[in-house]
C-alpha cells in the first residue's frame, strides 16, 4: 500500500508540473507568449526529488506546500473563463491527488514503525 501511495505522490506532482509548464507558456498564458508564472513548475521541483528518494520529511512539509497550488486552482476556477478555467479545476484535482498520496504515504510509515 505504501507503494501506491508513493506513485500516486510522483504521478500527480510530475503531472502538476507538466500542467503548469503547458498552461502558463502554451495553453492559456495570462500574456500572449507565455508568462512568468512558468517559474511555478521550478517551485514544484523542490520537493521533487525528496518524493522520489521516499523521504519522509520531504512528504510531510510537501503536504503543507501544495495546499498553495491548491489555493490558486480554487481561485483560478472561480475566476477565470474559458480553458483557464478547466486547467485550474484539473490543477485543483492533482493538488488534492497529490495530497491524498502524500498523507497515505506517512500513515503507511508510520504504521510500519509502530509495527516493528
Amino acid at each position: 500500500m505504501k507503494q501506491t501511495f508513493h506513485w500516486l505522490s510522483v504521478a500527480s506532482l510530475v503531472a502538476l508540473i507538466l500542467l503548469t509548464l503547458a498552461w502558463e507558456l502554451w495553453l492559456a498564458p495570462l500574456r500572449p507568449g507565455g508568462s512568468l508564472l512558468a517559474l511555478k513548475a521550478v517551485v514544484l521541483l523542490l520537493p521533487l526529488f525528496g518524493i522520489l528518494r521516499e523521504r519522509v520529511y520531504t512528504y510531510q512539509w510537501s503536504s503543507m506546500f501544495i495546499l498553495m497550488f491548491f489555493a490558486e486552482g480554487v481561485t483560478r476556477a472561480w475566476g477565470d473563463k474559458g480553458l483557464s478555467q478547466w486547467l485550474a479545476g484539473l490543477e485543483t484535482l492533482l493538488t488534492v491527488l497529490f495530497f491524498t498520496g502524500v498523507l497515505g504515504y506517512v500513515r503507511a510509515v508510520r504504521q510500519e514503525r509502530q509495527a516493528a
